[in-house]
């Protein structure tokens, strides 16, 4: 059963009746046909606002450590952004034909049991960005605090002002993640001017005064480092995404096609990428030291002079906020999918206080922040890029989805299949996991490694293609089983319910 989309003003449009929107109440239950009346450009302005922090600076700073030139960096970061969101935008499709989240949906693929899995790894996934996000952001307002009050920049000297930080920052998350889809599409696009304009703005004054003879001498890197480079942007930017497509495209028109839907989730979020993972390239040509650098903010706040530094700390602050709002938002639909009875927003600030603690403990008790940062995309990159491909090889023979089976958690739901799992579908993304991490090595630093596979020493292992891996297994496995073949079936016999 549906609850209301939102708490709203009813508004005569020509003899029709429209919403205006202002507070979503709706948790993971499908959107009424009726009620789906988004369109592309949405989803260009939210994949946008998302992808203009300032992370994007140290994945730069990763290529030129691989050995890559600048020109080289670019196109890595074109390839590895607009493909790496080109699958975020297939997901988006989901979204649009069962007007559901990801998760929620997946529910279809792997069971209403099964699904649980792959819901517990994409909350840890989306816990983990918004860790990082608010720990940044704090970073960025202890760093503003110091210029402007001359008080102490390092976290460890004042934790009570650090933890102010990230208060502060959690706050104006909760602002506008807690009041739902139409709230945060609004505040997204008319966000990006203000804060994009300010990232122009700096980046500007970084073109201009960067050593362009250090950066066109520059030797090219190996063709090796490149697809390196790939995996790693791609790892860094749309996978960590991919399992929160459907949730902003569940309010698609059905007259939008699928065609637009994956362009303007690359187009939107592969612009801004490409721009700041190509400042960070250019930065780091002339200062390598940016990348091992435990508070990036702090270290780039350093090459400006102060009248530069402020607008770049609040363009700084402002872009972690955006892609923060949807992070959120998406953390929160998840903990719902896992089918935790509370309400939507209520979920929404169980999220914010997790994110909070580890937030704390990357400041005040963490030695490195680029470091955990980098381990914790190859690692999580793995189990969602095997979800990624099992959801997709299932989407290809999907026509639709049973709105009724998706929220029935029972043994009469038309997702139960055995024992509430799909066992080809689990069984391919679990078996997927397992030879992805065989070629992965979680290491820190030099000194601290967490694990080393069996086959990292391999060729695949060594150019951290072990996402790869895990995407081709997992699709592949899948199609073997019939998986395919049986979501065609199911989604035949559903159709054929509702004649």
């Amino acid at each position: 059963m549906s609850t209301p989309h939102e708490v709203s003003t009813p508004v005569d449009d020509g003899g029709r009746t429209r919403v205006r929107a202002s507070f979503e109440q709706r948790g993971i239950e499908p959107v009424p046909v009726e009620e789906r009346d988004g369109h592309p450009l949405q989803l260009f302005w939210v994949w946008f606002a998302a992808n203009i922090s300032i992370l994007g600076i140290p994945l730069g700073a990763t290529l030129v450590a691989l050995g890559l030139n600048l020109w080289q960096a670019l196109v890595v970061a074109a390839i590895g952004a607009f493909g790496s969101f080109a699958l975020v935008g297939l997901i988006s499709i989901a979204g649009r034909r069962g007007g559901a989240p990801s998760l929620t949906l997946s529910r279809a693929v792997f069971g209403v049991r099964g699904n649980v899995l792959p819901t517990l790894v994409s909350l840890g996934s989306r816990l983990g960005w918004e860790t990082v996000n608010t720990a940044t952001a704090a970073f960025a307002l202890l760093s503003l605090s110091a210029l402007l009050f001359g008080t102490d920049a390092d976290a460890h000297q004042v934790p009570a002002l650090a933890i102010a930080c990230i208060l502060i920052f959690v706050f104006l998350t909760v602002a506008v993640s807690g009041m739902g889809h139409s709230f945060l599409v609004r505040v997204q696009k008319y966000a990006t001017w203000a804060f994009g304009a300010l990232n122009v703005f700096v980046a500007a004054f970084l073109v201009a005064t960067v050593d362009w003879s250090a950066v066109t001498s520059a030797p090219a890197g190996p063709a090796v480092a490149m697809v390196v480079g790939v995996g790693i942007i791609a790892g860094g930017t749309g996978i960590g995404w991919a399992n929160a497509g459907a949730d902003m495209s569940r309010y698609q028109a059905p007259r939008v096609r699928a065609g637009q839907l994956v362009a303007s989730a690359s187009a939107g979020a592969g612009i801004p990428l490409v721009l700041l993972i190509g400042l960070g390239s250019l930065l780091s040509v002339g200062d390598p030291s940016l990348g091992s650098a435990s508070d990036p903010v702090a270290a780039i706040r350093d090459l400006l002079p102060e009248w530069v530094a402020v607008p770049y700390l609040l363009a700084a602050f402002g872009g972690l906020l955006l892609s923060n709002h949807l992070s959120v938002y998406s953390a929160g639909l998840t903990t719902l999918t896992l089918g935790i009875r509370i309400k939507r927003v209520y979920a929404v600030v169980v999220d914010v206080v997790v994110t909070t603690a580890g937030a704390i403990y990357f400041m005040l008790f963490a030695s490195s922040f680029y470091g955990p940062f980098i381990t914790f995309i190859a690692l999580l990159s793995v189990p969602v890029t095997a979800w990624v491909a099992v959801f997709l090889v299932d989407l290809v023979r999907r026509a639709d989805y049973d709105s009724a089976g998706l929220m029935d958690l029972s043994r009469s739901s038309a997702y139960w299949y055995r024992g509430g799992v799909e066992w080809r579908a689990l069984t391919a993304w679990a078996v997927a996991i397992v030879l992805g991490y065989f070629f992965t090595r979680a290491q820190v630093t030099a000194e601290e490694v967490w694990f080393t596979g069996a086959l990292y020493d391999t060729w695949i292992g060594q150019n951290g293609l072990g996402w790869v891996v895990s995407f081709v297994v997992a699709g592949g496995i899948y199609l073997a089983l019939g998986g395919a073949r049986g979501a065609g079936a199911v989604a035949r016999g559903e159709k054929s319910a509702r004649r």
